[in-house]
């Protein structure tokens, strides 16, 4: 059991939503308006693939599923890096199963750079984590990464897509993700749920999915002490 950049994220907002999405994800529960922001972040995506030109996308789903079928897509990947092609949207690597899938990554003239799409008009500390582990991933790969870039939305319709470059704090992060990877790895293969009250995580920097259900555990902890008090 490997770990990919979304449960690298989850698993470093709360080590539990990590453990549960592998092992309760029926627990889940994705309120309307935060899937409904989930796609627009989308769509944004995917008109951004275009923002330097023709490209090609690596995405490959499962047989009668939109289930990422990873293996496929690395193998996609690796065939268009051999083939010196521009511009590689959703680009897959994978290094001892820990996977990730790049957004746009473009060639350049001594490697490539990376360009992680945002629905955001600025730039957070959560999304240089996110395109951290992605660099990561890539490194261990052996691809020669220039400069790393965050795509967040303009203030209008000519100037949609702007890029700011994070590549300083982006590979100050490199230790940081090699140590979190492995730790969150083993986090996720315990068979016991993890003991983690509810606290600021869980709703910083997003609304857990399973919010409704540690809180409901909360309650019940409470009931609990309250009628061992009344003994």
């Amino acid at each position: 059991m490997a770990i990919t950049k979304t449960g690298f994220m989850r698993g470093i907002q709360c080590p539990k939503m990590l453990w549960l999405d592998k092992h309760k994800p029926s627990l889940k529960v994705i309120p309307p308006e935060v899937q409904e922001r989930m796609d627009e972040g989308n769509d944004f995506g995917d008109e951004a693939m275009a923002m330097f030109g023709p490209y090609e996308e690596m995405t490959i789903y499962k047989p009668g599923t939109t289930i990422p079928d990873k293996e496929a897509m690395v193998a996609k990947t690796k065939e268009h890096l051999a083939k010196g092609t521009n511009v590689i949207c959703e680009a897959a690597f994978m290094n001892y199963s820990n996977y990730c899938a790049l957004d746009i990554l473009r060639k350049t003239d001594s490697g490539y750079d990376i360009y992680e799409v945002k629905n955001s008009s600025e730039v957070h500390d959560q999304h240089i984590k996110d395109v951290a582990f992605q660099y990561y991933i890539v490194s261990r790969c052996k691809i020669k990464i220039d400069r790393i870039f965050i795509v967040i939305h303009g203030p209008d319709e000519e100037n949609r897509f702007v890029p700011v470059e994070v590549t300083e704090e982006v590979k100050k992060l490199y230790n940081w993700i090699d140590n979190n990877i492995w730790r969150l790895n083993r986090i996720q293969k315990e068979s016991e749920e993890l003991d983690i009250a509810p606290g600021e995580q869980c709703n910083e920097p997003y609304e857990c999915w399973y919010y409704g259900y540690c809180h409901t555990e909360e309650k019940e902890e409470e009931k609990e002490q309250e009628q061992i008090q009344m003994l």
